[in-house]
């Protein structure tokens, strides 16, 4: 699969991700020019994870990004849908519990979580709606979502400037550093088609969550929404 519009059907995303995964976290920081720490740092500061608070981290691949809520005192869950992912992700990190699952249908109970987040995975689930309405159910009430994902520049010029770097540049920066660079042309196409800022607060909100808000990241590369479920 390359092409973002073949409805990213689970079974596909997930063999796409297994076939990455060996070099997939080099190949972020490569093709995000050193950004990609900086994000999972915001959001890390975002989710303000401490001890005693159970924080499931979705679409967490390796379990990189699940780092900074172990050293902050936290329990996290890393789950992912992608198996070549949780391997990777346990030969290097063996303590994680790494769990397998699907953001349609999450393999845990009503109200578990103090925090749910979500960094750079949400716009390759099938079913966005029903992913977001998983996420409310698991999150305790008084809980706390934080997504991380690709957006829409808010500078008209450089919006343009981007939109030429991810179909030109990017494949070929994957070819040299990725083991499936083709992957790389669908996540491409994938960010393109993503919803705005905007049209994503209002996907939360249809989904139930309440205080809605977002902050741009390097210019609205990346924008970081947060929500809670009240009540």
């Amino acid at each position: 699969m390359t092409r973002a519009s073949l409805d990213k059907q689970p079974h596909e995303v997930a063999a796409m991700f297994d076939d990455v995964a060996a070099k997939y976290d080099r190949t972020n920081d490569v093709i995000s020019l050193g950004q990609a720490r900086a994000w999972r740092r915001a959001v890390a500061d975002a989710v303000a994870a401490g001890p005693g608070d159970l924080v499931l981290d979705l679409g967490a691949g390796t379990g990189t990004s699940s780092l900074p809520f172990v050293e902050a005192g936290a329990q996290v869950v890393p789950c992912d849908f992608s198996v070549g992912m949780l391997a990777e992700g346990k030969s290097r990190h063996p303590e994680l519990a790494l769990t397998a699952g699907d953001a349609t249908r999450l393999p845990f109970a009503d109200g578990t979580f103090d925090s749910v987040t979500i960094s750079f995975a949400l716009r390759n689930v099938h079913e966005t709606d029903t992913a977001l309405r998983e996420m409310y159910r698991v999150t305790k009430p008084g809980g706390k979502l934080v997504i991380c994902e690709f957006s829409t520049p808010t500078w008209t010029p450089f919006r343009t400037v981007y939109t030429e770097y991810l179909m030109r540049a990017l494949p070929p920066v994957a070819t040299a550093v990725s083991s499936n660079p083709e992957a790389y042309v669908y996540l491409a196409e994938s960010i393109r088609s993503w919803p705005d800022q905007p049209a994503l607060a209002a996907k939360l909100q249809e989904a139930g969550w309440s205080k809605v808000a977002w902050r741009n990241l390097t210019g609205g590369i990346v924008a970081m929404h947060r929500a809670y479920k009240v009540g």
